[in-house]
């Protein structure tokens, strides 16, 4: 099935020693979801990158943006699992009532 996905045109986001890594990352299969926490105006929001993991001809692994018909249905509990890890930590970051 690897051979309809075409790979993404676009460089995939490497966790390296140059950058930021997320904060978390969720798999489902091949399927994953890596959360970015970014902070601007002193305020800390977050933003989602999903990628699809697939393995070329030389046995090496790759990520792409595009998703087939299979992927979608894990694709959409990613996404529920990410907004709901967000939600939590966002939660976590609001001073209690009366303080």
């Amino acid at each position: 099935m690897s051979a309809k996905y075409a790979p993404s045109a676009q460089p995939s986001r490497q966790n390296s020693s140059s950058g930021p890594a997320p904060v978390k990352t969720l798999r489902l299969g091949r399927i994953k979801a890596a959360v970015w926490e970014n902070s601007a105006d002193q305020r800390t929001f977050y933003n989602v990158t999903f990628a699809r993991t697939y393995l070329d001809e030389q046995k090496k692994f790759h990520d792409a943006d595009s998703f087939g018909r299979d992927d979608l249905l894990l694709l959409s509990k990613l996404a529920d699992q990410a907004h709901t890890f967000v939600c939590d930590r966002l939660a976590g970051q609001r001073p209690e009532d009366g303080q």
